[in-house]
């Protein structure tokens, strides 16, 4: 298995649905693009705006990283983000 960790862009400060399918589209690309990693990063630091379709694109994202064999690591999520998580019951999945 590789060695290395890909990066994927880091979450906008806004993700809601008008935003879901362009961002979403820019980290299948950039896994697309990347080799076999073991791991698959996201930041979501920078999010502050948000609905339920920011966790419907993370959970997304964490699927194609098993998909693709790779841990999944989600840094920076803001508490007002894994409370929406807990409300939906997918807190775990995204956290790990």
């Amino acid at each position: 298995m590789a060695s290395s960790v890909v990066h994927l862009p880091a979450l906008p400060a806004v993700l809601t649905h008008a935003q879901a399918e362009s961002y979403l589209a820019q980290c299948r690309a950039a896994l697309d693009a990347a080799a076999p990693v073991a791991a698959v990063q996201v930041d979501a630091s920078a999010l502050h705006e948000f609905d339920s379709s920011a966790l419907a694109v993370l959970l997304a994202l964490r699927r194609e990283a098993l998909l693709r064999g790779a841990e999944w690591r989600l840094v920076g999520l803001a508490q007002r983000a894994r409370v929406l998580a807990g409300l939906y019951g997918v807190a775990e999945l995204l956290t790990g």
